[in-house]
C-alpha cells in the first residue's frame, strides 16, 4: 500500500476540492481542481506527468471515491507541463474529453511538438539566446533541458477548443472563460458571476509574480498582453479566487494592483540600466535582474522575462534594439 498521503482541501461553499500536485522547488505544488457535477466530475489543470504525480493522483481519486469513469472532462487553463502534462494520461485512463483553447494548443504545438519528438523549439530558443547574448556555456544545457519536459507532456491529447463565447459548464455551475495572455498565449481563467468565485491558473498568482516570457515564434509582445489581461481581469468582482499555485486569496484587486506596480517598477528600473550603460545585451540585463546562480530551468525564464520587459520598453520608445557587426543584439536607451 502508497504511504503517499495526497494533499487534498475541500472548499465545500465554492464546490470545489483542491489537490496539490508535488512540483520541483521553488513551486513545490500545482494546484489541480476537481468540480462535482449532474453529468460528472470536471478536473482542472492535472500536473506534469512523472511518477510521483501519477501515484498521488491515484491516491487522490482513491481517498475521494473518485473512479476514472466519474471524470467526464478534463479542462486545461493553459499549456505549461504543470498544468496540461499529464491531461493525455488522464484521457487514456478516463475516455474524457480535454478541452482548452485553440491558442494554447498551438503553444503546446510550438513548445513539445506533436508526439515522442520534441518540436523544433530546442534548436530556435538557444539560437535566440545566443543573439541577445547569452554564452556557450548555457546555451549547450538548452535543448536537453527542453527535450526534458517530453516526458511530461505524454502522451499529448486530442482537444476540444473554448472560446470566450463559450461559457463552461464545470460542476454544476456555468463558468465564463477569459482569455489572456503574456505568461502563456491563450491562457483561460474561469468566473462564476453569481458566486465571485474566479479559478485563475496562472494569471493572477497571491504570492509569487508569473513568469512573462517573450519565445521566439510565439507572441511578440506578450508583457503588454500581459497588463492588458491583468486590467481586464480586474474588472470583474471577485469574492474567492483559486489559483494554479500557493494559496486560495480574497485580496484579489489588491493582487492584481500589486501586480501592475511591479512591472512599471521593473520597466523603470531596466531603463535606468539603459540609460547608465552605452548599451547591453539581455543577457546582461538578466544577470542584473536575477543574478547568476540559477539552474538552466529557472535561467531559461529568466532570460526570456528580460527579453519580454526589453521589448515592452522598446514598444514603449523608451529603448531600442540594436545589431552588432559580431551578430548579437544590444538595446540602449531610445535618446542615445
Amino acid at each position: 500500500m502508497s504511504e503517499r498521503r495526497p494533499a487534498i482541501s475541500h472548499f465545500d461553499d465554492d464546490g470545489l476540492v483542491q489537490v496539490k500536485i508535488t512540483l520541483a522547488s521553488p513551486l513545490r505544488w500545482v494546484n489541480s481542481y476537481l468540480l462535482r457535477g449532474e453529468e460528472g466530475i470536471t478536473l482542472i489543470d492535472p500536473g506534469p506527468r512523472t511518477k510521483i504525480s501519477e501515484q498521488e493522483w491515484n491516491d487522490a481519486l482513491t481517498s475521494l471515491g473518485i473512479r476514472p469513469e466519474d471524470i467526464s472532462s478534463i479542462v486545461l487553463t493553459h499549456h505549461h507541463p504543470d498544468h496540461y502534462g499529464l491531461a493525455g494520461w488522464f484521457q487514456e485512463h478516463t475516455g474524457a474529453k480535454v478541452w482548452m483553447s485553440e491558442r494554447a494548443h498551438q503553444e503546446a504545438g510550438l513548445m513539445w511538438g506533436g508526439g515522442s519528438r520534441a518540436s523544433s523549439m530546442n534548436e530556435k530558443m538557444p539560437a535566440f539566446f545566443a543573439l541577445h547574448g547569452m554564452p556557450e556555456t548555457w546555451l549547450r544545457q538548452m535543448p536537453e533541458h527542453l527535450n526534458s519536459f517530453i516526458a511530461q507532456v505524454s502522451p499529448q491529447p486530442q482537444v476540444s477548443y473554448i472560446s470566450e463565447d463559450m461559457p463552461m459548464r464545470m460542476g454544476n455551475r456555468v463558468w465564463l472563460p477569459f482569455q489572456t495572455a503574456g505568461h502563456a498565449p491563450g491562457h483561460l481563467s474561469f468566473y462564476h458571476p453569481d458566486s465571485g468565485v474566479m479559478i485563475c491558473g496562472d494569471a493572477v498568482l497571491p504570492q509569487i509574480s508569473p513568469n512573462v516570457s517573450l519565445v521566439p515564434g510565439s507572441d511578440a509582445e506578450p508583457l503588454r498582453q500581459f497588463l492588458e489581461g491583468l486590467r481586464r481581469l480586474r474588472e470583474l468582482h471577485v469574492r474567492a479566487a483559486y489559483p494554479g499555485h500557493r494559496h486560495p486569496f480574497t485580496h484579489y484587486r489588491e493582487r492584481i494592483d500589486a501586480l501592475l506596480l511591479h512591472h512599471e517598477e521593473r520597466l523603470t528600473a531596466i531603463a535606468g540600466m539603459l540609460s547608465a550603460a552605452d548599451s547591453l545585451t539581455a543577457f546582461e540585463v538578466c544577470i542584473a535582474l536575477f543574478g547568476d546562480k540559477l539552474g538552466i530551468h529557472q535561467m531559461r525564464f529568466a532570460m526570456c522575462e528580460a527579453l519580454a520587459h526589453l521589448a515592452e520598453l522598446a514598444r514603449q520608445g523608451r529603448a531600442e534594439q540594436r545589431a552588432t557587426e559580431a551578430g548579437v543584439y544590444r538595446f540602449a536607451a531610445a535618446d542615445r
